[in-house]
């Protein structure tokens, strides 16, 4: 009884002195003296009548104490190899190696590679919505390795949106849509920053805010939104990637006016009448529309930040998701458009 007293007083001291591991080797060695003074075929010895126990009491004793802490190691070792790597931000220009490992397969690209990696990582993209288009372009974005992550939006989660806003979850219902991306996407990199802005956009911010960012992309489903988006892209001379969804069907654009391309008001210089295209909210969505054309708008997005082929700027991609058709048209300036006609 006083040998089993001993090694549990050897263990309450070193977990109060904070030994770490040096209990165990004096534990270790209380264990090797209890089964020295018991070994069988000697004389008994004064001690082993004190601290009482057998040889064989003792050996399995200290089997046992092997195997649990054996165990509680292998656990360790597995929850250090589970735990995410801290993301204290590097030296400019550099990847760690756990960005290099997720980056893998944009590197091996040739139109990508480190180059276009290192500018993915440099870059600052805003993107309105945290809706239908916005859930995967803000998922997308953030798995490529973006570096900095603007999303502004004033709505809440509800639990209509889980049908096709797959960024959100049934959990975060009620929770601002930019808090709830920001979420998600952190937990897919974080290596990423993220800035959510849970505000509605307006005349008042929106060309200071877009001048922060490199690029642009419109995933909301109102035309006075689009429109302000489009003027201060146009105003602050950043590229725009517009997306629209209704039912099947899909659309996305590159507007780059500054580069001599058209911009959102060329193409679409009025805005439909009322009920003349209605929401997804009055006509419903297919579900895996937004992901389709959202996948595409953020395709679209890596190709301009890394140069990689050809982008949608000058062209219109329209996608027919009930016959699975797709169709690119050629769009052009409009010499006097009323946005971005005085600008070439």
């Amino acid at each position: 009884m006083i040998g089993l007293l001993g090694f549990l007083g050897l263990w309450a001291l070193g977990r109060w002195r904070g030994w770490g591991a040096r209990w165990l080797w004096l534990a270790a060695g209380w264990w090797g003296l209890l089964m020295l003074v018991h070994l069988p075929g000697q004389m008994e010895h004064p001690f082993a009548r004190v601290v009482g126990g057998d040889f064989r009491g003792w050996a399995v004793l200290g089997l046992l104490a092997a195997v649990v802490l054996g165990y509680r190691e292998v656990l360790r070792a597995v929850h250090r190899r589970k735990a995410p790597e801290p993301v204290a931000a590097p030296q400019s220009g550099t990847f760690r190696e756990a960005e290099l490992e997720r980056y893998a397969r944009h590197i091996l690209l040739r139109e990508i590679g480190g180059a276009g990696q290192k500018r993915l990582k440099a870059a600052k993209v805003l993107v309105v919505g945290a809706g239908g288009l916005g859930s995967p372009v803000l998922l997308y974005l953030a798995g490529a390795g973006v570096g900095v992550i603007g999303v502004i939006d004033d709505d809440l989660v509800e639990g209509s949106n889980l049908q096709r806003q797959v960024i959100h979850t049934d959990g975060r219902i009620g929770m601002p849509k930019v808090f709830s991306a920001e979420v998600a996407m952190r937990a897919l990199n974080p290596f990423i920053e993220v800035r959510p802005y849970h505000r509605r956009l307006t005349d008042e911010i929106a060309v200071d805010l877009v001048r922060e960012f490199d690029l642009v992309l419109d995933g909301t489903d109102d035309f006075d939104t689009r429109y302000l988006v489009n003027r201060a892209c146009v105003a602050a001379g950043v590229p725009l990637i517009s997306g629209a969804i209704t039912q099947w069907e899909g659309q996305v654009s590159l507007f780059d006016p500054a580069k001599g391309g058209p911009c959102y008001a060329c193409v679409f210089p009025v805005k439909p009448a009322a009920g003349l295209v209605p929401s997804c909210a009055e006509a419903g969505v297919a579900a895996p529309l937004p992901g389709v054309i959202g996948a595409m708008m953020a395709m679209e997005a890596v190709k301009w930040v890394t140069g990689a082929g050809e982008g949608l700027a000058g062209r219109l991609m329209i996608h027919d998701a009930l016959y699975m058709e797709t169709r690119v048209i050629g769009v052009k300036r409009r010499a006097d458009c009323e946005v971005c006609g005085g600008r070439h």
